[in-house]
């Protein structure tokens, strides 16, 4: 509601683009709303848009969305009368910092006067052969320059840049060519063992916990036995799934690569939460508190040192962590590193070269995980005698008269640990020894007791 009163995007949103086998678009709603299985069985291609905040208040849920859905390629959507604003250079920033291939959209190209539609397109290019960039602009205007460009983009530093109109639809169709002859990035996981990382939770009334996100590797059916985790603690949980849904349509298995949703037994929502994973038991997971990444800062105000504390962004982790150490004293913008973080909360499940995204306020750094120190979690064992040895505290020095009095008991000090009687017992057993030997002697010599 807020952000059709606002006009702004705060959350991240999904939509599809279906295409059938002559590369035509199949999106036609019938009666207002659009139904995305009829899409889905008609289409022989389908694309998912995942739509992220453009405004600067919202970049903590551009920056997940970014990390987290993991998607193949960026679209930069540029206002051809507003021009290259502040939070284009970021976002442009963010995508090449995950190696996002990214091309451009510039829109409204119908009501934005000549001069400053070229005045945009002239900065646009300038950005994008920048040293930090070193893209190769291409103006997309004919059919051959969406082939070429479509082809070339994976593996080259192209960098497409399209000129539409959502009123008069010109060059829309260049656009849906484009986004028609695209291909997957994610390589071909499916035999391997499984490992969902999960987004986001619900609670469907009548069905459950429900957990959406994204499989990156092997393939997940309904039934499937798998490990969730790490919760609090760093345990890991058998689960079972129940029924898989995706692109809102119930289906059977989900393969690496694809996004999907899944009704889980037996959980509630509370135990679970965004940055857990489920894999398969033969992957034998690992939770850790620290690991060592390679980063390089893009900005920061003044120096980064040891004890400083951030936000993290690694997939769809989402948590503070302190640097602990690092290879160089202070890092300022543009250094690079080999820095030890620590999470300051939870224990979580991390792959070696996974990228990070290390932002807070105005700093911004991005690097590689490049080594996991793995964290044994207690056994519920372990955690039960912790919890059961720990000596009750006594008020200031009650223990010390304690062990005095139990040595002599006709001192000074062992009448007034008498008086401190109901305290010292639970703490240990001398002391209650101590308190016996007291109670015996005491009435002897006529002295006062107290209860």
């Amino acid at each position: 509601k807020h952000e059709a009163e606002s006009g702004r995007t705060s959350s991240v949103g999904n939509d599809i683009l279906g295409f059938n086998s002559q590369g035509k678009v199949v999106n036609k709603p019938d009666h207002g709303s659009l139904d995305w299985v009829k899409v889905c069985e008609e289409s022989s291609k389908v694309i998912t848009f995942i739509d992220l905040a453009g405004h600067e208040k919202y970049l903590k849920t551009t920056v997940f969305g970014m990390t987290g859905h993991a998607p193949d390629f960026g679209m930069l959507m540029v206002g051809a009368n507003a021009g290259i604003v502040g939070m284009t250079k970021e976002h442009l920033g963010l995508a090449l910092a995950l190696s996002v291939p990214v091309f451009v959209v510039v829109t409204k190209i119908d009501m934005s006067p000549a001069n400053v539609l070229q005045e945009t397109l002239k900065l646009l290019v300038k950005i994008l052969k920048s040293p930090g960039c070193r893209k190769v602009p291409v103006m997309v205007k004919s059919a051959d320059d969406v082939v070429i460009s479509a082809t070339n983009f994976v593996s080259e530093r192209l960098c497409p840049i399209f000129q539409v109109s959502n009123v008069t639809g010109e060059n829309l169709d260049y656009l849906k060519m484009f986004l028609n002859l695209l291909s997957t990035r994610s390589p071909m996981t499916d035999k391997e063992p499984a490992e969902f990382q999960i987004d986001d939770t619900y609670s469907v009334p009548g069905v459950g916990t429900v957990v959406s996100g994204t499989c990156f590797k092997g393939t997940i059916r309904c039934n499937d036995n798998l490990l969730l985790g790490p919760d609090a603690l760093g345990h890991f949980h058998p689960i079972a799934v129940k029924s898989i849904h995706r692109k809102r349509m119930p289906v059977t298995e989900v393969k690496s690569g694809q996004t999907a949703s899944f009704s889980l037994k037996k959980i509630k929502r509370s135990q679970i939460r965004k940055g857990m994973v489920m894999v398969s038991p033969t992957v034998n997971p690992e939770c850790c508190f620290e690991f060592e990444g390679e980063i390089l800062v893009l900005h920061h105000p003044t120096t980064i040192s040891a004890r400083y504390q951030a936000m993290v962004h690694c997939g769809s982790i989402r948590q503070t962590a302190s640097i602990i150490r690092m290879s160089a004293d202070c890092l300022r913008t543009g250094d690079k590193a080999q820095v030890l973080f620590r999470f300051v909360k939870n224990p979580e499940f991390l792959k070696v070269g996974q990228k990070l995204v290390f932002r807070e306020g105005r700093t911004k750094a991005v690097g590689n995980v490049t080594r996991i120190i793995g964290y044994t979690p207690p056994t519920p064992a372990q955690l039960k005698a912790k919890l059961t040895n720990k000596p009750l505290q006594t008020r200031g020095e009650g223990r010390k008269r304690g062990s005095g009095g139990a040595g002599n008991s006709n001192s000074g000090p062992a009448t007034a640990s008498g008086g401190n009687a109901p305290t010292t017992t639970t703490a240990n057993n001398t002391a209650s020894t101590a308190n016996s030997q007291q109670q015996q002697s005491l009435p002897n010599q006529g002295s006062p007791v107290k209860a």
